[in-house]
């Protein structure tokens, strides 16, 4: 692209991979929006990190920017096209990565007996945002599947379903490696 702006969407269409011009209102084009804001509340999170206390987590999330971008391009192509732009497809490996960093930064935080309220620190409450978030985007995901009877992109759903899991642990973690408590939830009487 040499011009960021194009003027093919002023009638509030917009392009997909494989060139089909649809509505910017359509349920496709609202997913892997969706998908977008997860990855800027995830470059947010970053930003708020100190690299120096967490390089290797904000390493991972650079992987996990990245992999969303692969998702986004396969949810811009219509399914049968997908093999012909050779786009990158989510690995099974990733879904194990993800796995296994929440089991090792498990080993250094205490068992959960009670929920937790989100927040903490800022990075910890961005990091709870990107979990809403991606929540977010796997209820869509689901819903655009049942509706339009897609294939999944490879992988893409149990993704979505471990990257909550890891966005949780990895706030809780966060919040630990700061010496910050959380603040458990109590019913409001």
């Amino acid at each position: 692209m040499t011009k960021i702006y194009t003027k093919n969407g002023d009638m509030g269409e917009t392009g997909l991979v494989g060139g089909k011009r649809v509505s910017k209102a359509d349920d496709r084009i609202d997913l892997y929006g969706e998908v977008d804001e997860l990855n800027s509340r995830i470059g947010m999170a970053v930003s708020l990190m100190a690299p120096a206390m967490f390089g290797n987590e904000i390493q991972f999330l650079h992987e996990i920017q990245s992999a969303l971008f692969d998702l986004g391009s396969n949810l811009a192509c219509e399914p049968g096209e997908r093999a012909n732009f050779k786009l990158p497809h989510l690995s099974a490996g990733l879904v194990t990565k993800l796995e296994t960093a929440i089991d090792s930064m498990e080993k250094s935080l205490s068992p959960l007996k009670n929920f937790i309220l989100p927040g903490g620190p800022a990075d910890a409450s961005a990091l709870h945002l990107c979990r809403t978030g991606s929540r977010n985007v796997e209820r869509k995901l689901v819903a655009f599947l049942n509706k339009t009877n897609e294939t999944a992109p490879d992988n893409s759903v149990e993704f979505l379903n471990r990257l909550s899991d890891y966005f949780f642990t990895v706030a809780r973690f966060v919040t630990n490696k700061q010496n910050q408590n959380e603040i458990l939830w109590k019913p409001f009487t």
